[in-house]
């Protein structure tokens, strides 16, 4: 088995609500590459509004470890499984992390018109951070759009404002 760590898969690994940051967090500690992509949302309260990082993938993180290590992130409480695609893990590519990063560091999306999207149309993600992605409109509606990457095995949900319209 190849030990050099660029090649070593990531895996996308399930995390208790709202644990995804503190569970990304821990295995760094526990020198488990982790990665929790986030965005910057305004929350607004009745009495304010405030910017708070929010996870990308939610109640989803990713790591990078050697395939016989896996079982090493359930010795921290906050993980609960490993997401499995076709029957087997869960493995994201490189370059979907790196696009993950991307789109995070920049937090930008691009203005994409609701009323033109159609379910089943293909759409080139490159626009949104993800490079060589390609996603299929799955529901669209006035306010939102779900898109499934396949490739990642996760649908994104974009609601209007977040695409900018």
């Amino acid at each position: 088995m190849n030990s050099d760590p660029q090649s070593q898969p990531w895996y996308v690994l399930y995390t208790k609500p709202r644990a995804e940051k503190k569970l990304a967090k821990q295995l760094q500690e526990d020198s488990i590459e982790a990665y929790c992509p986030t965005k910057m949302e305004v929350k607004q309260w009745s009495d304010r509004k405030k910017k708070v990082e929010t996870p990308l993938l939610p109640s989803m993180i990713l790591v990078k470890l050697p395939d016989q290590e896996r079982s090493r992130v359930f010795q921290n409480a906050h993980a609960v499984r490993y997401l499995h695609w076709l029957g087997k893990p869960a493995q994201v590519s490189p370059q979907e992390v790196e696009a993950l990063r991307s789109m995070a560091e920049d937090n930008q999306f691009q203005s994409h018109g609701l009323k033109q999207l159609r379910p089943g149309q293909t759409l080139d993600m490159t626009a949104l951070g993800f490079e060589h992605i390609q996603g299929t409109v799955k529901y669209v509606n006035a306010k939102e759009c779900w898109i499934v990457l396949e490739k990642l095995g996760y649908v994104v949900k974009f609601k209007r404002k977040q695409l900018d319209i």
